[in-house]
């Protein structure tokens, strides 16, 4: 465990070396990758998604020759999202080869360890489906061949928000194989005069981030992740609150079981980013926005700030009067 915490500290404050200000989202992020799941950043533009998602994947060296990249760290590809995309655009296509005399397949940018796609909704919902199968299954199918991806499979991707021009809203299916939806926001007055003084030296990430993680230190990490100890309270108190999404009078769609599932992997990741290896009732409080919210529908704006929060705070004061530890 304690290997493991050092790792952790220093994936992340490597990462803060360029994302100054915001270490919350640099844990959510880091959080979604230990529970071997993806996520949504929504925000306007220049708030360092893109760089997030670049630093993260400089931080960790690669181990694997297949999807080996020159220049250090783990495979990253970024699609940008148009409306003009193509499905095999990000999944690949038969190409002819004239050496063999057949068709072979060229992969897309999809095979790869971590992904960003950027804006992505303003690509087409034709296109944002071509993600679905590679996010839930980790494969990508074409014609009647399977293709398995790398175990170390990680989509980042952000989004503009809904109100600007040209943007196609993710459906129901596409949001719900993000495990996580946050924002970024703007960072405080101290913080982005820090960014202005400093900004050469952050720019220069191929200098300024450096390698502290490998791939099987991330593959292992995930594996303590799933082995972090959750109290049989705190479970039936998240499928308390999972219900309560599906009975409340201001919410038209509820969380579904997958979501509840998608919860405990995250609050579990959560616990280990955090330095235990044990979940708590203030973990429940920490993630059910980020984790449930974009799994939800809402009958009105209004209810979409409150609603939730309600049922949580409801659930995290039930376990806090128990009074149990939540070790074993």
């Amino acid at each position: 465990m304690t290997d493991s915490i050092k790792k952790l500290k220093s994936l992340t404050e490597n990462i803060e070396t360029i994302i100054r200000g915001k270490p919350q989202q640099v844990k959510y992020v880091v959080t979604a990758l230990l529970a071997k799941g993806h996520i949504l950043l929504e925000d306007n533009p220049g708030a360092g998604k893109t760089v997030l998602a670049k630093t993260l994947a400089q931080s960790i060296s690669e181990g694997v020759v297949d999807f080996h990249q020159a220049g250090g760290g783990v495979a990253f590809k970024r699609i940008q999202f148009t409306p003009d995309l193509l499905p095999m655009d990000l999944i690949g296509s038969y190409i002819f080869d004239d050496v063999k005399k057949d068709f072979v397949f060229k992969k897309g940018p999809l095979f790869t360890h971590v992904l960003l796609a950027d804006e992505i909704n303003r690509a087409s919902p034709k296109v944002q489906s071509a993600l679905l199968e590679c996010m839930a299954e980790n494969q990508i199918s074409v014609g009647e061949t399977t293709f398995p991806l790398d175990q170390f499979f990680f989509t980042i991707a952000t989004q503009n928000p809904i109100e600007m021009e040209g943007t196609y809203p993710l459906p129901a299916a596409q949001l719900d194989r993000f495990y996580m939806k946050i924002s970024f926001g703007y960072v405080t007055e101290e913080v982005e005069f820090d960014i202005y003084t400093n900004y050469l030296k952050i720019g220069d990430m191929k200098n300024t981030v450096k390698q502290v993680l490998t791939y099987h230190d991330i593959i292992q990490l995930q594996k303590e992740a799933e082995n972090v100890y959750v109290h049989s309270e705190i479970v039936k108190a998240i499928v308390r609150l999972v219900q309560a999404t599906r009975n409340h009078t201001e919410i038209a769609l509820g969380c579904s079981t997958r979501g509840g599932i998608t919860f405990i992997k995250c609050l579990k990741a959560w616990a280990l980013v955090n330095q235990r290896d044990y979940v708590i009732e203030d973990d429940v409080r920490a993630l059910a926005q980020p984790v449930l919210h974009h799994r939800m529908v809402f009958r009105n704006r209004e209810a979409s700030k409150t609603a939730l929060q309600q049922i949580v705070d409801t659930e995290v004061n039930k376990l806090a009067k128990l009074g149990i530890g939540m070790k074993k």
